[in-house]
């Protein structure tokens, strides 16, 4: 009994090592997020600006996914069973979050296309009214899934079903169709790949075509591009591990490979988008300085 007894306190101990290094690697993310809508919110020139708005949303819509996954990660580590109507209202805005952040992404990618592409139509196109029918669009398009899932799991649980106690995980909701989630996701996924591609392709020929200043800021937003297409990829593999998992029958290699995709295809992209934007762009790093400069100064002075 004893070489079973400390087999299990060393996976008791790896598993809360694991989930205190993803509580610091979430803390960390939360924080530089939260730094960053403070200083959106501080400065009158973003709320103006297409490429800031629409990054806000991604910082917003990570934040709270965030948030609500680590509820969702805690509540498993300890083997905490929820009733399955309160796991709906926490599932739902992590559902739509999931589609929010690569749904901005293209949004984001099209604005810079406008940007460098159409630049006589870009005042028009990516106005604050424009915005706010964008950010409608943006929402309408990513909760296309949720309604798809939900309807499919209302139409086939029984009512008792809903008052039942269950671990909490959005794998409860593929009741009827095991793979439904994954296939709508892929295929907006899909759709997604195909509009920056082709926004790529134009952006480049522009650059080709471009000289001096011109050329310098289209190979900048080339950059952009391919940034804010890597993030997408991690999404997208994010989809396809559940896949691995499910072939996976030792529970030691399982456990290690679930850690590692958590950290890689789900932590990973949500720290890019502040790096991309928050850190990398100009205006908006020297904005961040000069606010939390201010605020240490105040604090030094009291």
């Amino acid at each position: 009994m004893a070489p079973n007894n400390s087999l299990v306190i060393e996976d008791l101990l790896q598993q809360n090592i694991r989930l205190n290094i993803v509580q610091v690697l979430i803390m960390i993310f939360l924080c530089i997020n939260f730094l960053l809508i403070l200083t959106f919110f501080k400065k009158e020139c973003f709320h103006t600006t297409a490429r800031y708005i629409l990054f806000a949303i991604t910082l917003l819509s990570d934040s709270c996914i965030l948030s609500l996954t680590d509820i969702l990660l805690i509540l498993v580590h300890f083997n905490i069973s929820i009733p399955v109507w309160l796991c709906i209202i926490i599932s739902l805005p992590v559902l739509l979050c999931i589609t929010v952040t690569p749904v901005t992404l293209t949004a984001m990618v099209l604005e810079r296309y406008v940007a460098i592409c159409m630049p006589l139509r870009h005042g028009e196109l990516c106005s604050s009214r424009s915005m706010m029918h964008c950010i409608l669009i943006i929402h309408s398009i990513s909760s296309v899934p949720c309604i798809i899932i939900f309807s499919t799991f209302f139409a086939s649980a029984s009512i008792n079903f809903y008052k039942q106690y269950h671990m909490c995980s959005v794998k409860i909701f593929d009741i009827s169709q095991s793979h439904l989630r994954t296939a709508i996701y892929q295929i907006q996924f899909l759709i997604m790949c195909i509009i920056i591609v082709l926004s790529y392709v134009k952006i480049l020929k522009v650059a080709k075509a471009a000289s001096g200043e011109d050329r310098r800021l289209t190979r900048k937003g080339l950059k952009t591009v391919v940034l804010h297409s890597f993030q997408l990829l991690l999404c997208l593999i994010q989809l396809w591990y559940p896949f691995i998992e499910a072939a996976i029958l030792n529970f030691r290699v399982y456990e290690n490979v679930r850690y590692v995709n958590y950290i890689m295809f789900y932590l990973a992209p949500k720290c890019l988008s502040p790096l991309i934007y928050g850190l990398k762009d100009e205006c908006f790093f020297r904005a961040l300085k000069t606010y939390n400069l201010f605020v240490l100064y105040k604090r030094n002075t009291k």
